[in-house]
């Protein structure tokens, strides 16, 4: 039986649609054993996935050799246990000195956009897409799924009756940003206005936030309670199932290009994404997804994405993500 390894720590998001490599990889070889390595909380959505064997967060023992081993990661942690680890085959990146490189030709197109704005800007290709010539496998819009089991399910119905929530009218907002990308997220007053107009039309909202977004949502939650407007929140430490059987009750997702986005995709849910500094080519769509850029992205992507810009962050209308959702019967 093959041994195989692959290793996806990097952002929440990031695991999530890389799965569909370890699919394709299984398919390839049947008789296989495939070893995820990952870190974190995510481990407990795709430890249920029954093309994956066994899914273990770092630190990570570097005993077990591997017929072969894929790494799609090029965060140093990735890149040095792809060094460390034995196997007779590799694809990816490793570590060269302090530089990432790539284990395989079909690895060096993904690892040129990384440190090549012009190349960036004109990429067409999905990450899926990247990561599966970087895996030397053909792509063909393998997608995924997240599995949610009977306790997430009963927590979610319980959510809805709690929050006397209509089923078929929950929209779910979730605009996350982390450092790096500070002007990721929709200004709040946008949002504002967005929540109002679809309350206005019968909607129920439940903001979706982390840690990081606790005192923003204090805020937006205290201007709409002055507008005489009522919405849900999820919990800020909520593990991330219990996000994600929240996600699975909303008709539709409304969120930046984060972690939401793409659990959203996982579950199948119609999906808005808005896209301020980072490329919206980038991201697979799989038929339920709804890309809006902002008019000013070309102008800060990528060379400046890692600024804040109150102008960049307002330029997408509440009323243009809204007609979307209200030009589709839901």
């Amino acid at each position: 039986m093959k041994e195989i390894c692959i290793i996806k720590l990097g952002a929440d998001g990031d695991v999530l649609r890389t799965l569909p490599l370890a699919k394709a990889i299984r398919n390839k070889n049947k008789d296989s054993r495939i070893t995820w390595i990952t870190k974190g909380d995510i481990k407990s959505l795709i430890d249920n996935l029954d093309y994956i064997d066994y899914v273990e967060n770092i630190p990570y023992s570097t005993k077990k050799v591997f017929d072969e081993l894929y790494n799609f990661d090029i965060e140093p942690a990735a890149l040095d246990l792809a060094v460390l680890i034995n196997a007779d085959k590799k694809y990816g990146f490793y570590s060269e000195g302090e530089y990432p490189s790539a284990f395989n030709p079909g690895a060096e197109y993904y690892l040129n956009t990384m440190f090549d704005d012009e190349l960036k800007k004109k990429n067409k290709k999905t990450y899926q897409e990247m990561m599966f010539m970087a895996a030397e496998l053909p792509y063909k819009d393998e997608g995924y799924e997240i599995i949610l089991g009977v306790k997430e399910r009963e927590k979610a119905d319980k959510f809805i009756q709690e929050n006397n929530l209509e089923r078929k009218k929950i929209v779910g907002i979730h605009m996350g940003a982390g450092s790096r990308w500070p002007s990721k997220a929709w200004h709040k007053e946008r949002l504002i206005e967005f929540i109002e107009i679809l309350k206005n039309k019968g909607y129920d909202i439940i903001l979706f936030g982390g840690p990081n977004e606790k005192e923003k949502h204090e805020e937006i939650s205290y201007e709409l309670n002055r507008m005489g407007i009522e919405i849900c929140r999820n919990k800020p430490d909520n593990s991330k199932r219990e996000f994600a059987s929240l996600v699975s009750i909303c008709d539709w997702i409304v969120c930046s290009d984060s972690f939401s986005l793409h659990v959203s995709l996982g579950l199948r849910k119609k999906t808005v994404a808005l896209f301020f500094v980072t490329s919206p080519a980038e991201v697979e769509g799989y038929g339920t997804l709804t890309k809006i850029s902002s008019p000013m992205l070309k102008d800060f992507f990528p060379e400046k994405s890692d600024e804040y810009n109150e102008e960049l962050v307002k330029s997408i209308s509440a009323s243009e993500v809204a007609s979307v959702l209200l030009g589709h019967k839901t």
